[in-house]
């Protein structure tokens, strides 16, 4: 018994909508942080599976450059969010209004 594509597209779906009601829903930064992670995630694995359904490795060096810019965008947003912390001493967005006057 093989698992086909489409459990994999699935499994995709499911944790990209997991991401986008993360992303929706909360009001925490660290979980809309970590909602957008898990989005980035759900199309890496989406890419892997094509790759391997069309037996090509250009899917998976996509998936190294997704990586890369996830782990960049990673180390940037967390310094952001700890910066907004020491200033505002709190990580609910709704508190923070660092663009109005």
């Amino acid at each position: 018994m093989t698992i086909t594509i489409e459990y994999y597209l699935i499994l995709s779906a499911f944790m990209f909508l997991v991401g986008v009601a993360g992303v929706l829903t909360r009001r925490n930064a660290i979980v809309v942080f970590m909602s957008i992670e898990l989005m980035l995630n759900s199309a890496n694995l989406t890419l892997i599976a094509f790759a391997s359904f069309m037996g090509s490795s250009v899917g998976q060096l996509f998936v190294f450059f997704v990586m890369t810019v996830a782990a960049a965008e990673a180390a940037v947003g967390l310094a952001i969010i700890i910066a907004i912390f020491r200033n505002k001493l709190t990580v609910n967005i709704d508190e923070i209004n660092i663009l109005k006057w």
